[in-house]
């Protein structure tokens, strides 16, 4: 029903599924930096959250543009949508850390603690639309099964390695 404006949803879907992922990857790893106080895991949350950021703003534009044709408005303040701009402004607090702060011992553990205070907002992103009544559509893949026939959910899982291959590379 949604015409030719559907088809961002091959890059939409994978870039907020892989903010994500990248978001709760640095929150793990903040976790074990403060138990373990391992320099390389704090390494590897630095390395990844450009990336998350990149892959965040992609999500956000992307809604933004798919949002048009499909509700009218390029942006409403939607739960779902708030909840990815707000994990936004911690990939954003969290860089902006390691910019601004000179101290290493203090710059690992501000930024360990943005990852790990960002980590409340991921269920929030996850079940917003169950939670709240919002213009954004539920989950349409669920372990249960897929909502989108599967002439789409080839092509939206082959974006995704895609995506994750890519991530990788940058990473």
């Amino acid at each position: 029903m949604q015409g030719d404006s559907v088809r961002i949803m091959y890059v939409h879907v994978p870039s907020a599924w892989i903010s994500l992922g990248i978001f709760s990857s640095m929150a793990f790893l903040s976790i074990l930096v403060f138990i373990f106080k391992n320099k390389n895991l704090v390494i590897i949350t630095k390395s990844l959250a450009p990336s998350g950021f990149v892959f965040t703003l992609i999500a956000l534009v992307t809604g933004s543009i798919w949002g048009k044709p499909t509700w009218g408005t390029w942006w409403a303040w939607d739960a779902r949508i708030t909840s990815m701009l707000i994990l936004c402004i911690f990939y954003i607090l969290y860089i902006l850390s390691w910019r601004i702060l000179e101290n290493k011992t203090s710059v690992n553990k501000v930024t360990s603690l943005i990852s790990i205070l960002g980590l409340i907002n991921l269920p929030i992103i996850k079940f917003s639309v169950e939670w709240w009544n919002t213009l954004h559509q539920p989950a349409s893949i669920t372990l249960s099964g897929s909502s989108i026939h599967s002439s789409m959910l080839l092509p939206l899982f082959i974006m995704t390695a895609a995506f994750v291959l890519f991530s990788i590379l940058i990473f």
